[in-house]
């Protein structure tokens, strides 16, 4: 219910229904307590709709909270800032820098800026002072409507703008001489594993991802293995059940010990020390933090001789993240994480699932084949419950991911994860080295595993954005059924299937339009996405095809026979809905003739375009120009049906009209900004 009214502070748009929805939770929760007449209903009823108000009320006050300035538009900068972190990204061969600009400069508070890793001076660290000249750009919207929102990110993580840096950087004062444990253990571990396995192998151990190349981190999101980059309950279970295991064993070795202390509670104390290091050494992230929480409870558990896995252990750490973050329940990474270890709970806590697979008198094989059916089976339930999450966030999910985890999980945990720790412990009298040839022998045995299930034959569901109440069914019935122990927990087969359907049957968008009126991607009649710019970059030809539920790569729309392009403009004419739709967009910056261009939009059903149209301008059915979109943001259309957009009308939450920072006029090359002088 916490959840539900933070969700409902996302969805709802506006201070009135915002308002109304916490006044009416409310009155429920007032009806509720004087209905009470001892029963369990009224009570249950009267909580629910307090964690409701309460959830909305703290997402709202949460994003008030954080508020700070954004950049009113891009511009090329010459500031003094402090670094506040370095983050090496070596695979894009890039070092991000997070920023805090001085108060002189006339930015936000806080801007990131990426690098050319040859550019960067050696050895700078979170504290130098550095001036630097970039262009930066506020927070962008979604490019089209399901599109990663970048914007909301931004604000609640404080960014008040983000670009690319340009050479040189100077240096004005260094910072520390440590860049910190995090970043010492990520360079050493990268510098003993080159390419891809060092970048798997510091994710693994410090969750720094920058080091994986672009192919592996696909291959691995193909296969469903990502989950093992994000340092989560299987990483957090490694380490406290290692630590618990080596404590209680060295422990034991002493008789004295063995017999006048409790040791299994001394080895829990310390492996509970030791996830709060690793959760703070990993960054804290919400997976992190939410299975160093499970973890510290089950510890407790046993220490205390209750039962250690239960759903209530799982409520309780959504609890914690959520009042700390609450924006994090709109984030794949939080709902991705819990949906997972719900599912996995909610299935071993069944009588029967637990019938099947408890330990009895058999040979090793019966065992040894039941263990698989018990990873078979928790894979493919937590393929059921990340599937709609993924499809949500990123319009794909991989389909051979459970047999994928049968190999890769055990892989990582007895194998990787062990040599791993082997090899930094006999670092340290420098005889590591065996121990990180064999780590990278298994870690490309993992990269291989993820490439095999990547290039299956229809390894990969895609699906086009889909709508947010459907959604919502599939995450509802799904809840209902973990959160069950009944027949009951049937009825949530319902909503379920029903968001599903929905899901399935919205059809494709036949028109993509970015906010900026410059890319367009047209659904042609063999379903193929053509782009209208050739040379679009990478990020919006990935964009474009997961929005529109195309695993292929574009092709140019002037190659179609359907369009006919020049340098500036193309036309295209194509059958949808049992009618012909003539579709108009320009595709460069230069100015065209004002006549022509108004003869144009008569003779067109929509036209599109990066710049203001003249008010003669009239289309059939649509015109999409810089002033329309500026109001709606990137536009999805099915042809004869409905339009969705980025922007809804009379939406009010903070970071769609923060408080803008005009940038300083730009500086030229030579010219060096009077900040710190």
């Amino acid at each position: 219910m916490l959840g539900a009214g933070i969700a409902c502070w996302f969805v709802l748009p506006d201070v009135p229904r915002w308002s109304a929805l916490i006044l009416s939770a409310l009155a429920v929760a007032a009806t509720g307590m004087a209905l009470d007449q001892g029963g369990r209903v009224a009570r249950a009823v009267s909580v629910a709709a307090l964690l409701v108000a309460f959830g909305c009320a703290l997402s709202w006050w949460r994003a008030e909270r954080v508020a700070a300035p954004v950049l009113k538009r891009p511009a090329v900068v010459s500031f003094q800032a402090v670094v506040e972190r370095v983050e090496p990204q070596p695979a894009r061969q890039m070092v991000r820098l997070r920023l805090r600009p001085d108060a002189a400069a006339g930015l936000p508070p806080v801007v990131r800026v990426n690098f050319a890793s040859a550019v960067v001076p050696s050895g700078l660290t979170p504290g130098a002072i550095i001036r630097l000249r970039a262009r930066l750009m506020p927070p962008a919207s979604p490019a089209v409507p399901g599109a990663y929102d970048f914007e909301r990110v931004a604000w609640f993580d404080g960014l008040g703008a983000s670009g690319r840096g340009f050479a040189p950087i100077e240096l004005v004062a260094p910072g520390p001489p440590s860049g910190g444990v995090r970043n010492r253990l990520t360079a050493h571990i990268q510098s003993s594993l080159a390419g891809s396995a060092g970048g798997v192998a510091a994710a693994l151990v410090t969750g720094d991802r920058g080091a994986i190349s672009e192919a592996d981190a696909e291959a691995l999101r193909r296969s469903g293995l990502a989950h093992l980059l994000s340092v989560s309950g299987l990483h957090v279970t490694a380490v406290v059940g290692a630590t618990m295991l080596i404590v209680l064993r060295l422990l034991a070795l002493s008789p004295t010990l063995a017999l006048r202390w409790p040791l299994p509670v001394i080895a829990a104390g310390a492996a509970g020390v030791t996830a709060v290091g690793y959760t703070l050494l990993t960054g804290a992230e919400v997976p992190t933090v939410r299975s160093c929480i499970a973890a510290l409870m089950v510890l407790a558990a046993m220490m205390l001789g209750r039962q250690a896995i239960t759903l209530r252990l799982v409520a309780f750490g959504a609890m914690v993240v959520l009042l700390l973050w609450p924006e994090a329940l709109a984030g794949p990474s939080f709902q991705m994480s819990f949906a997972a270890v719900t599912a996995i709970v909610a299935l071993h806590e069944s009588d029967r699932v637990r019938g099947w697979f408890e330990r009895r008198e058999e040979g090793w094989g019966l065992r040894l084949l039941r263990g698989v059916a018990s990873l078979l089976l928790t894979g493919l339930v937590v393929e059921l419950a990340l599937s709609p999450i993924a499809l949500f966030h990123f319009h794909k999910s991989g389909i051979y991911g459970a047999l994928a985890n049968i190999v890769a999980i055990p892989l990582t945990t007895f194998v990787i994860m062990p040599l791993e720790a082997a090899a930094l412990l006999f670092d340290t009298t420098g005889l590591g080295a065996p121990f990180w040839w064999m780590a990278g022998q298994a870690l490309g045995l993992l990269l291989a595993i993820a490439h095999a299930a990547a290039d299956a034959p229809g390894a990969l569901a895609m699906l086009p954005a889909m709508p947010g109440g459907a959604f919502a069914l599939m995450v509802g019935g799904g809840l209902w059924l973990a959160l069950w122990r009944t027949r009951v927990r049937l009825a949530g087969l319902v909503p379920a299937a029903i968001g599903t359907a929905w899901a399935v049957a919205t059809p494709a968008p036949d028109l993509l339009v970015t906010g900026d009126g410059r890319h367009l991607a047209l659904r042609m009649a063999d379903g193929r996405l053509a782009l209208l710019r050739d040379r679009a970059g990478d990020y919006v030809r990935d964009m474009l095809a997961e929005s529109g539920g195309v695993d292929a790569e574009l092709p140019a729309l002037a190659e179609q026979d359907a369009a006919r392009c020049s340098a500036d403009m193309c036309v295209a004419e194509i059958d949808r809905g049992g009618r012909r739709w003539r579709i108009a967009a320009t595709r460069s910056g230069y100015m065209l003739p004002w006549t022509e261009v108004i003869a144009l939009c008569r003779s067109v059903d929509i036209i599109v375009a990066d710049r203001r149209l003249p008010p003669g301008c009239a289309p059939r059915w649509l015109k999409l120009d810089r002033p329309t979109l500026a109001r709606t943001g990137g536009v999805a259309i099915a042809l004869g049906g409905a339009i969705r957009t980025v922007r809804r009308p009379g939406a009010q939450h903070p970071w769609l009209a923060p408080t803008q920072v005009m940038p300083p006029r730009p500086q030229g090359p030579g010219k060096r900004s009077n900040t710190g002088s």
